[in-house]
């Protein structure tokens, strides 16, 4: 009998951890049941049980990618109780950064996925998990005055675009060689100078 890779356990974590490779290697549209089926070694109607479609496969990757993030920027606040709303906004953007970084073609996959008309609650309630975080970040600056006052979400919209594009021009080669090294700091200085208190003064808009 021919030796398989895959005999028993978890399938369903299996099937996602091959299919993130896959998704890395060749793209979503590449993605075939059948095919990861073979690649970890079960029956071709063996998925099925776990993820009815190739749809279904991609919303479980999106899901488990979501709670990644959050976990990501969870884990960099960790020991910064009573630290400062800038430390805790360098941690939190360099986690952010770095999960797009190493997960980009997942992190496409997950921003598409959300926005889907078939995407699930669960889907939905996960994925705005990490921008919360961010958010509750941004209020707690507020509360404690290190953030200029205004609507929460103006605040923290030029935040969360300067991480986001940022990240995206990291991820596409697009940063200047002689910015990569210093480009993130640079970037989280510009965006701490931005929520000051004192922006409106500085000559920054500031929202009302």
């Amino acid at each position: 009998m021919t030796s398989r890779p895959y005999h028993h356990g978890d399938l369903p974590t299996a099937l996602l951890t091959r299919a993130e490779q896959a998704l890395r290697e060749r793209g979503p549209e590449a993605l075939s049941l059948r095919e990861l089926a073979r690649d970890i070694g079960v029956s071709p109607a063996a998925p099925s049980r776990h993820f009815k479609t190739k749809q279904a496969l991609l919303d479980a990757l999106a899901l488990t990618g979501f709670e990644r993030l959050a976990e990501a920027i969870t884990a960099s606040q960790q020991n910064l109780d009573g630290a400062s709303f800038g430390d805790r906004l360098d941690a939190a953007a360099r986690a952010y950064v770095g999960f797009a970084v190493d997960n980009a073609a997942l992190l496409d996959l997950m921003f598409s996925v959300k926005h889907s008309p078939q995407a699930s609650q669960e889907l939905g309630a996960t994925a705005h998990r990490w921008s919360e975080q961010l958010l509750g970040l941004i209020g707690d600056g507020q509360r404690s005055g290190e953030v200029r006052e205004g609507q929460l979400e103006r605040v923290a919209l030029p935040i969360f675009a300067a991480l986001h594009g940022y990240a995206g021009l990291a991820v596409s080669g697009m940063l200047p060689p002689e910015v990569s090294e210093h480009g993130l700091d640079d970037m989280i200085a510009s965006i701490l100078r931005e929520c000051r208190p004192d922006a409106e003064q500085a000559g920054l808009p500031s929202p009302r």
